[in-house]
C-alpha cells in the first residue's frame, strides 16, 4: 500500500500550484458521487443545478483569476454510465468558474493506450496518484516527484489533451447518441 498525504496537504496543491493543475479521470464511477444528493437528483431530474458557489469553484475562480490554468479530462464509455453523465452534466458549473474540461471517449483512450489511473499534474513536476476501491470508494493520494514518472504524466496529459473534446462539444455527441 502506498504512502498517502493527509487530506489538508492535499488540498493544499491546489491553492500553491504556480501554473497548471491537470486531472486525468479514467473511473466509469466515484463513490463519493453516487453517495451524494446532487447525483440523486440527477438520477430524478437528468439536471444538475448550477453550482459555482460550491467551495471547488471559488478556488477554481480565484486560481484563474491570476491566469493559472485548471484542466481535466474525462474518459468515457459509450455508452456513458450513468455517473459520467453526471459528471458531463456537473462539469458546466466547473467550466463556468474556469476549469476547462474535456473528455476522450474510452474506446479513443485505448488506441492511446492511456492507462487506468486518476491523478492531478501539478506544475509538471509533481503529481498525486488517486487511489480507489474496487467499488470505487477513494482510498487516498500518493505525492509522485520522481522525474521518471512525472515525465510519464506529462506524456500521458500530452496525448490525452490533443484528442479531447470540450465539454460542450462532447455533450452534444453524447445526446446524439441517446
Amino acid at each position: 500500500m502506498p504512502d498517502f498525504i493527509d487530506d489538508n496537504a492535499f488540498g493544499s496543491y491546489f491553492e500553491t500550484f504556480e501554473h497548471t493543475a491537470w486531472r486525468l479521470e479514467s473511473r466509469r464511477g466515484y463513490g463519493s458521487d453516487r453517495a451524494g444528493e446532487r447525483y440523486r437528483q440527477f438520477l430524478e431530474t437528468g439536471a444538475v443545478p448550477r453550482d459555482v458557489d460550491r467551495p471547488w469553484c471559488v478556488n477554481v475562480t480565484a486560481q484563474t483569476a491570476q491566469g493559472k490554468r485548471i484542466e481535466r479530462v474525462r474518459i468515457v464509455d459509450h455508452p456513458p454510465t450513468s455517473e459520467q453523465l453526471f459528471l458531463l452534466a456537473s462539469a458546466a458549473s466547473n467550466n463556468e468558474a474556469g476549469e476547462d474540461i474535456r473528455n476522450l471517449w474510452r474506446a479513443d483512450a485505448e488506441k492511446l493506450r492511456l492507462p487506468a489511473v486518476d491523478f492531478w499534474l501539478f506544475d509538471s513536476h509533481r503529481a498525486l496518484v488517486l487511489h480507489f476501491t474496487e467499488a470505487d470508494e477513494y482510498l487516498g493520494a500518493e505525492l509522485v516527484d520522481s522525474p521518471a514518472r512525472i515525465v510519464e504524466f506529462c506524456q500521458i496529459r500530452d496525448a490525452a489533451w490533443h484528442y479531447a473534446i470540450p465539454r460542450a462539444e462532447f455533450a452534444t455527441q453524447v445526446a446524439s447518441t441517446v
